[in-house]
């Protein structure tokens, strides 16, 4: 066998039996990878389509001008 395939080797088995310590102990050398962001989350559509709601029993009379604004507030936060 040629010694660099050798010496390859060597290095990949250290490298596989360090991490392999360095996952059951918790602990890394570097920091972990940054998990993936979260998606956008489904709430915007919906918070729109209440709004809409409100407005159309705003519209229709049934929620008046401050029932509306209080509503719309407590949905937008």
């Amino acid at each position: 066998m040629p010694r660099g395939v050798s010496r390859r080797t060597a290095r990949r088995t250290t490298r596989r039996v360090s991490n392999r310590q360095n996952a059951a102990s918790g602990g890394y050398d570097e920091a972990p990878p940054a998990a993936a962001p979260a998606p956008a989350p489904a709430e915007a559509v919906d918070l729109s389509a209440e709004i809409q709601k409100l407005a159309d029993l705003h519209g229709q009379g049934i929620l008046t001008d401050e029932e509306f604004a209080a509503a719309k507030a407590k949905l937008i936060g």
